[in-house]
């Protein structure tokens, strides 16, 4: 399934369910939360997005733990798993949180960063008492990277939308 096909499939799910998704993006700057909103109704699930590419940002605002970040740095599992919870209070509506909270961190290039080559992505997944992270390799330009990214985490917000059908 292409990436408008899941994204389409996505705001169906979460519509019919009366369920909300908040994104929190690192590297891939925004594309993610483009890609639901191009959507026609995406407004009546999608709470928001945060663009935290800025390490402090992860921190201060999403509340990714200092010491994890001063540890393993920005391109880790566990930061995306904090990013995904974090986002899922930041960006709720009243005393609601969010249904669920979608990250993604990771190096699109074209340099390596933090010791991790290009194509490393962390994808974490958070919901009530539920948090996962996925880890990807892919290849390609900076563009084609974050292009992948973003189709992995909607797959990933697919499945966990079918599973519980």
């Amino acid at each position: 399934m292409n990436t408008e096909e899941l994204a389409t499939k996505i705001v169906a799910i979460l519509t019919e369910h009366r369920q909300t998704i908040a994104l929190a993006e690192s590297l891939t700057g925004g594309l993610l939360c483009a890609q639901l909103v191009a959507v026609p109704g995406a407004s009546a699930v999608l709470n928001g997005a945060v663009v935290a590419y800025n390490t402090a940002i992860k921190n201060q605002v999403l509340g990714v733990d200092a010491g994890l970040l001063a540890i393993h740095g920005t391109v880790h599992p566990d930061v995306a798993a904090h990013m995904a919870t974090g986002v899922r209070g930041l960006l709720g509506v009243g005393e609601q949180q969010a249904t669920f909270g979608l990250a993604t961190t990771g190096v699109a290039g074209p340099e390596s960063h933090e010791g991790k080559i290009p194509g490393t992505v962390f994808i974490g997944f958070a919901a009530t008492n539920f948090v996962e992270t996925r880890d990807f390799e892919f290849a390609g330009d900076r563009a084609e990277i974050r292009t992948q990214a973003v189709h992995a985490a909607l797959e990933c917000l697919y499945e966990h939308l079918t599973i519980k059908d």
